[in-house]
């Protein structure tokens, strides 16, 4: 079989997309690390990867850090690396409640003032 631009391709050798997807899976996903990179190196990036994800949600979900009594970090890296980032607020729930802590994940709008309501009308 030929690529689009003429030449073969050659069976055994991955693509670079394919490299850097596999990567993208080790570094986010839990995926083996490809051959040729330091798998030291990619999981310490991985591990750096899950630190900002707990930060992100204990950022935006205060409640949730104080529920874990202490060990929230802990607690959310240990789940985060068997379940994928979706978002922030779905990462929050689905930590919550394979948990099992009883909060509500969806942040509330902020009411404005009503003096600030009277400006704007």
């Amino acid at each position: 079989m030929s690529s689009p631009s003429g030449r073969a391709r050659a069976t055994d050798r991955p693509t670079l997309a394919e490299r850097q997807a596999a990567l993208v899976r080790a570094l986010v996903a839990g995926g083996a690390v490809p051959a040729g990179f330091d798998a030291d190196a990619v999981g310490a990036a991985a591990d750096a990867l899950l630190s900002k994800r707990a930060e992100e949600v204990a950022r935006r979900f205060p409640l949730l850090v104080h529920a874990c009594d202490g060990d929230f970090t802990a607690r959310f890296t240990a789940w985060a690396r068997a379940h994928p980032k979706t978002t922030t607020s779905a990462d929050a729930a689905a930590f919550a409640a394979a948990a099992g802590i009883d909060w509500r994940a969806a942040p509330r709008p902020r009411e404005r003032p009503r003096w600030s309501r009277r400006l704007r009308s």
